[in-house]
């Protein structure tokens, strides 16, 4: 969040909040559906909040994580992502874009900005969504986020090498990920003896 964007500075970190248990409405599998989040309690989630439809990074972003969504469904984790368009003009953009065509995954709609001032990525003056992402656990718990300044677009590989990353401590509680871990690479066991010796 930026003073340029007039959003309140949070005075707590989201990690290890929990979701908000909100209805939204979504363009999905050809039609125009209600997803409730509380309903994906059990798998992992990952939210790609983007500021609007019929842009230019957005597609190309959009387009990545259609291409890594097997990847993704492996990993036991579904993807949707949101921005505060309606449903109607996600349908508008799949129908028209050939990288938006590629997309599988539901295309959440949050017109009133509700997820996105819970979330604190909601620009005010705009009524846009900043470039956000969040890996949320089975227990609908916020294991990590990152937001960025429109210009900047995401690698899908390195939301995936986070949420690898958050499933491996997740399922191995004594051990943790050093910098650029990536299944297989060596793991860390925190500990006295560790200290001073990294």
């Amino acid at each position: 969040m930026t003073q340029e964007h007039n959003n309140p500075i949070l005075t707590c970190p989201l990690i290890g909040k929990k979701l908000p248990n909100l209805s939204l409405s979504a363009y999905y599998q050809n039609d125009i559906k209600e997803i409730k989040l509380g309903d994906y309690k059990g798998k992992w989630l990952v939210l790609i909040f983007y500021p609007a439809d019929f842009t230019f990074i957005c597609p190309t972003e959009l387009e990545e994580a259609a291409m890594y969504y097997p990847q993704f469904k492996k990993l036991d984790a579904e993807i949707m992502s949101v921005s505060t368009d309606t449903g109607f003009a996600h349908k508008a953009w799949h129908d028209s874009s050939p990288s938006i065509k590629k997309i599988e995954f539901p295309m959440l709609s949050d017109p009133t900005g509700k997820l996105c001032r819970l979330l604190g990525t909601y620009i005010e003056e705009e009524g846009l969504s900043l470039r956000a992402t969040f890996i949320i656990d089975p227990t609908q718990t916020i294991k990590a986020y990152d937001v960025h300044d429109n210009s900047i677009g995401r690698s899908t590989e390195e939301i995936i090498r986070k949420l690898q990353a958050a499933k491996f401590v997740k399922e191995h509680k004594s051990l943790v990920c050093p910098a650029s871990w990536k299944p297989g690479k060596k793991t860390l066991k925190p500990g006295i003896g560790l200290v001073g010796k990294i």
